[in-house]
């Protein structure tokens, strides 16, 4: 008897042990679980598919109020167009009149526009040069890529041409002074006697 309780104590042992491991790699999988999160890759790719879409209907919602914009703009500036067919000289005179008005007072502001950014792009250029003048920048010059030893290359061949006699001799043609041993030079089908043998 002593032998089947310590069996079975033995038993109930083991099987508690079996419980308690089974119960911690359950709780270690339900923490891997809970590790990956709230997103599967699923909800991943419904999430970018919302999104997408999302930012294409904004996308067209700005392009459709850019759109309307520059319509209201357009019209505003250049007004409704006149009905000239039905118009008789006076009216004609009249509306090319107005356009002429508004063509000149277009081109004033346009010139005073200009004149405007002109004088504020110096400012702003005389503004840059104070600023560097007070910090101690200066824009450098760029320089052109030289060679170091193209000085020392061409020292050295002008030195050579001083050394060179020849080429500071005066070249004599007149055959004045020729020596007639120089005359009977050999031809050259003849050979000399040295080569004869």
């Amino acid at each position: 008897m002593a032998d089947d309780e310590a069996k079975k104590a033995k038993q109930a042992e083991i099987d508690r042990k079996r419980a308690e491991v089974r119960k911690r790699m359950e709780e270690a999988s339900k923490a891997k679980k809970a590790k990956k999160g709230f997103m599967t890759p699923d909800r991943k790719k419904k999430l970018r598919l919302l999104l997408r879409k999302k930012a294409a209907e904004e996308l067209k919602k700005e392009q459709e109020r850019k759109a309307a914009e520059r319509r209201r703009i357009i019209e505003e500036r250049c007004g409704t167009p006149k009905d000239l067919d039905d118009a008789n000289e006076e009216v004609m005179k009249k509306v090319l009149r107005d356009y002429h008005e508004r063509i000149n007072r277009l081109e004033d502001q346009k010139f005073d526009l200009e004149y405007l950014v002109k004088k504020k792009d110096f400012e702003i250029s005389d503004l840059n040069s104070q600023v560097n003048d007070l910090r101690g920048k200066f824009v450098k010059p760029t320089l052109k890529k030289v060679s170091k030893y193209e000085n020392k290359f061409a020292k050295l061949q002008k030195k050579a041409a001083e050394f060179n006699f020849r080429n500071q001799l005066k070249v004599v043609k007149k055959k004045e002074f020729t020596l007639e041993e120089e005359d009977k030079e050999p031809k050259k089908s003849e050979k000399a006697e040295w080569q004869k043998k």
